[in-house]
């Protein structure tokens, strides 16, 4: 199975594609299309609360005929989060789990899970600390029950899960680690709760494909007109296994998208 992730930022923007970044963007999700993965996860799609327009639906059906797509929308803020997937089976059931997350997280469309016969696949938009970390604490109740989450299908059926989980894990995930170590998303906290996942009985599959292997990147910060030039990046984007699926990993990379900063397509191969 080949199956891809990516927060797209705006399912729109790149189905409109009217500037510069948005053609890049439609170009991505071109490629993707052209690689025909068995599953395609994405993240901050930024719909409505109604989902997909007849445009985009026609638009992404182009891309990928014959898919099955499923919409998971924010209803607490229009036009913001949100996942999707675009699946070329058709799972048992399809859910939009609420894990009892603090404030408004359950309600902002951030976990689609796909139930098939001998697995889970998962994806996830994980909420970010904030401006001067004020949903820090918010954020670490939302780890924990992502994890509990997580765990329980776990006690079913190996998981596959993937998505912006907004944490660089370690040094190694980051360029400037030493200037970043109080930044949303490089925090101890958030790094432990990361950790936490891990023990819980899952893999961080490119990081065990590329135990010590610096410079893998996943978003690059478009406020930078040099971060991808310079790959003055963050790796904040995963694919993780149950431990148990470990072995059937043959592939976790992360997808060329050239100059194009912001988040860029991840991968993963997986004799399943």
């Amino acid at each position: 199975m080949q199956l891809i992730s990516w927060n797209i930022d705006s399912i729109n923007a790149a189905i409109q594609h009217q500037s510069a970044r948005g053609e890049m963007t439609w170009d991505v999700l071109n490629k993707i299309a052209a690689r025909k993965p068995d599953i395609f996860a994405i993240q901050e799609t930024k719909l409505k609360p109604t989902g997909l327009t007849k445009k985009q639906a026609a638009a992404l059906s182009d891309l990928f005929p014959d898919y099955h797509i499923y919409v998971n929308s924010s209803t607490a803020r229009p036009g913001y989060s949100g996942t999707m997937f675009l699946s070329r089976n058709e799972p048992l059931e399809v859910t939009f789990p609420k894990i009892s997350a603090p404030d408004t997280m359950d309600i902002e469309g951030r976990i689609i899970t796909l139930e098939f016969e001998d697995f889970y696949v998962s994806t996830v938009y994980t909420p970010n600390s904030g401006s001067g970390l004020a949903r820090l604490d918010d954020r670490g109740a939302w780890d924990d029950a992502y994890r509990s989450y997580l765990q329980g299908l776990d006690n079913k059926k190996p998981v596959i899960f993937s998505g912006d989980m907004n944490v660089a894990h370690q040094e190694i995930d980051l360029k400037n680690f030493k200037t970043n170590h109080h930044s949303a998303g490089f925090t101890d906290p958030e790094r432990e709760k990361f950790s936490a996942l891990l023990e819980a009985g899952f893999t961080d599959t490119l990081r065990m494909k590329n135990p010590d292997t610096p410079g893998i990147y996943t978003w690059w910060a478009q406020i930078s007109k040099t971060s991808k030039i310079n790959n003055s990046g963050w790796r904040i984007d995963y694919y993780l296994v149950s431990n148990r699926l470990a072995a059937k990993v043959s592939d976790s990379h992360v997808i060329d998208t050239g100059l194009r900063q912001d988040h860029a397509p991840i991968a993963l191969e997986i004799n399943i």
